[in-house]
């Protein structure tokens, strides 16, 4: 198997990239319309030890992810986290404008956004599932990393840190506002989604895998789905109030409460064939989600 190419440092990056060491070593901002020429240098496989925040505009080429290709043709927003493995393809030059924002960490460690920045599930979200951004938006954007820019060029002084930091933080949470909204006005991508899903879902509960290998996992059921965990969850969350595994969760009760009230089955025979390996995994879930066990459920409908 290939090993991705590690980017060890932003000042690495820089080289690569043929510009002048970064006057951060631990953030920086990238124009990319001045590094056009020089994108082909970057590997295709590869991962970086900091937070990337990519905004692409004009991007008229299309890239690959897994065997998949998708056009790029308005502005969009992508992100990284550090050690994340990123494989892009890039069928044929194309023009680009816009910014990458790099951001070790350890520069926001002390802050409160070291832990919030964890919490952003965009972060882990496949290629395709960037951030598709209106004109407005776009120029929202893109004036927050001319904002950073600057500041990281201007002379250091006592408040230097907290000025940038703050600028990345209120940059993450319009992205996450922005992704929020995604999640609404491309409604009928996510019901096709959804819908997928509940087939998924209904085969799984209905076939023999569950009582071999137990209920489905999040990461199992998303790869199903062609799309990355965090994003299912996200989605799901924005439409039902759920993550995926809560979801998961009701779909094995309601087979739980199917077999309850419609099979002689015994409470220990119904919990080894939903796959849990101890009956009382199986009473604890339940009476955890109903507030009561599964042979009270039973007799209630007796």
């Amino acid at each position: 198997m290939k090993t991705p190419h590690y980017v060890d440092s932003i000042s690495a990056l820089h080289s690569t990239l043929g510009l002048n060491k970064p006057k951060h070593p631990l953030v920086s901002v990238v124009k990319l319309d001045d590094v056009v020429s020089e994108l082909h240098r970057l590997e295709a496989f590869a991962s970086y030890s900091y937070y990337c925040i990519a905004l692409k505009m004009n991007f008229e080429g299309k890239m690959k992810y897994g065997q998949q290709y998708f056009d790029f043709n308005e502005g969009v927003m992508t992100f990284t986290a550090p050690k994340q493995v990123i494989q892009i393809e890039t069928l044929s030059p194309a023009p680009v404008s816009g910014y990458l924002l790099m951001a070790h960490p350890d520069f926001f460690q002390s802050y409160p956004l070291a832990t919030k920045i964890k919490e952003y599930g965009f972060f882990s979200y496949a290629v395709y599932e960037a951030l598709h951004l209106s004109d407005t938006e776009e120029a929202m954007i893109a004036d927050m990393m001319q904002s950073i820019d600057r500041e990281i060029a201007s002379p250091i002084d006592s408040f230097s840190q907290d000025v940038i930091v703050s600028h990345i933080d209120l940059l993450l949470n319009y992205a996450n506002r922005f992704y929020n909204r995604q999640f609404i006005t491309r409604k009928t991508a996510n019901n096709d989604i959804l819908t997928k899903l509940e087939t998924l879902l209904e085969e799984y509960f209905n076939s023999d895998k569950i009582q071999a290998s137990g209920p489905p996992s999040v990461q199992y059921i998303a790869g199903k789905l062609h799309i990355s965990p965090n994003y299912l969850s996200d989605m799901l969350r924005a439409h039902t109030g759920q993550n995926t595994k809560q979801h998961i969760q009701n779909k094995l009760l309601d087979k739980a409460k199917e077999l309850l009230t419609t099979t002689p089955l015994s409470v220990a025979e119904i919990a080894y064939r939903l796959g849990f390996e101890f009956p009382q995994s199986f009473n604890k879930l339940f009476k955890s989600k109903t507030n009561v066990s599964p042979l009270e459920y039973r007799q209630s409908y007796q």
